[in-house]
């Protein structure tokens, strides 16, 4: 089916109390995990587009990547464009066809941030596209995002009940103590869930989770079996994804999860035969264990069998 608006999508999540996951992409394969498991499982989806993956594969070779394969499936796709940088970014986004777009000014002050956000909504809004933006901002490393602990802060809910009164925005990226990236700090990434209660009862938007990735233990362990070096990476627990969504948390950002599960992929046949050489069988394997993270994502978020 052609591509869906974002809008009409997040709607339905947070009025009926499940969660959409938005999966980066970056080339075929990764888009062919989402899209079958999509179609498996009935299940809407947002397959998002980051700053790197534009640098990598370019934008109008993954929009048109995803707009060919999502019209041979029949469950609802969205083309997201992940922490769009500026105005110019967001306009090649729509030019391309996405169908949802994030404007990312949540490093300008607040009043900066309300302006560039406006000025992205009026011109999405008058080619009929949804757009996000973000207040708060969320430690760590995703391709070109990168947040020191010392630049993080949570969002204020006063500031976000204005912040949507007056910018016009469709959902809302809040940072409520997730990470970017896999988290390797002291403790571990958390939500802050009285934070994110009072944001929803100020903003009747669909909210955004960024930084969600889980990093699950099978998968862990499975690298590590490999010779990989993850040091003490771990992600937001399951229970925390849970506990979010009944309070207005409607998109999931995931990325870290599906690097690590390709990653493992591809390490498995290079060093458990050394001789092969296809790449096909080679990425191939990543594929199928990035198949296994999307299908734990949507049992997980409630989105199975929603469209």
């Amino acid at each position: 089916m052609p591509l869906v608006i974002g809008k009409e999508v997040l709607d339905k999540a947070r009025r009926e109390g499940y969660a959409v996951p938005s999966f980066n992409t970056n080339n075929l394969e990764i888009t062919q995990a989402i899209l079958e498991v999509a179609e498996e499982m009935r299940a809407p989806v947002f397959i998002q587009v980051s700053d790197g993956a534009r640098k990598y594969a370019g934008m109008e070779n993954l929009a048109n990547l995803v707009k060919d394969m999502a019209s041979r499936v029949s469950v609802p796709v969205v083309l997201h464009l992940d922490h769009g940088a500026d105005f110019k970014m967001v306009m090649q986004a729509l030019r391309a066809g996405f169908t949802s777009v994030m404007i990312d000014a949540s490093h300008h002050p607040f009043e900066e941030n309300v302006r560039e956000t406006k000025k992205v909504v009026e011109a999405a809004h008058a080619v009929g596209v949804s757009v996000e933006a973000e207040l708060g901002r969320l430690q760590g490393i995703e391709d070109n995002v990168q947040v020191s602990e010392a630049e993080a802060f949570l969002t204020d809910p006063e500031e976000a009940e204005r912040f949507v009164a007056e910018t016009g925005i469709d959902y809302l990226a809040i940072a409520i103590g997730t990470s970017h990236g896999a988290y390797k700090g002291k403790g571990r990434p958390y939500i802050d869930h009285k934070r994110l209660e009072e944001i929803a009862k100020r903003v009747s938007l669909p909210l955004v989770l960024h930084g969600a990735s889980g990093v699950p233990t099978w998968l862990k362990e499975k690298l590590l079996a490999t010779g990989a070096e993850l040091k003490e990476a771990t992600g937001i627990h399951d229970e925390d994804i849970k506990k979010a969504i009944p309070n207005g948390i409607a998109k999931i950002n995931i990325d870290t999860d599906l690097r690590l599960a390709m990653t493992l992929g591809i390490r498995e046949v290079v060093t458990q035969n050394p001789k092969e050489f296809d790449p096909r069988k080679i990425i191939g394997k990543g594929r199928d264990y990035l198949k296994q993270v999307i299908r734990e994502k949507f049992t997980l978020m409630g989105t199975a069998g929603r469209a």
